[in-house]
């Protein structure tokens, strides 16, 4: 191999370097780029998450108040029956 031809060998193994290490940053900065997409998708699903727990906490809740105030009102329309019957009594007694 002459002198010159050795001369552009080594320009082509340069070049060829290069432009590998380039597609390799490239590559590289794509990766990153997904995965910086991915984590923020993943902290949009995570807010989104507590999001619904929270909901579901308040329906929860909410729930819980309507079945106490159900019973209540069960409790008083039993005692207002009671009443009811013991005035037709009355009146029935009177009659």
């Amino acid at each position: 191999m002459t002198v010159g031809q050795t001369r552009a060998y080594r320009r082509w193994f340069s070049t060829t370097i290069a432009a590998a290490v380039e597609e390799q940053d490239s590559a590289t900065r794509e990766i990153a780029r997904s995965v910086q997409q991915a984590a923020a998708g993943t902290s949009e699903v995570s807010v989104n998450v507590a999001g619904a727990s929270h909901a579901a906490d308040q329906s929860r809740a909410l729930a819980n108040n309507v079945m106490v105030a159900s019973g209540e009102l069960s409790q008083h329309a039993a005692a207002l029956l009671e009443s009811v019957d013991t005035f037709l009594a009355g009146l029935r007694d009177a009659a």
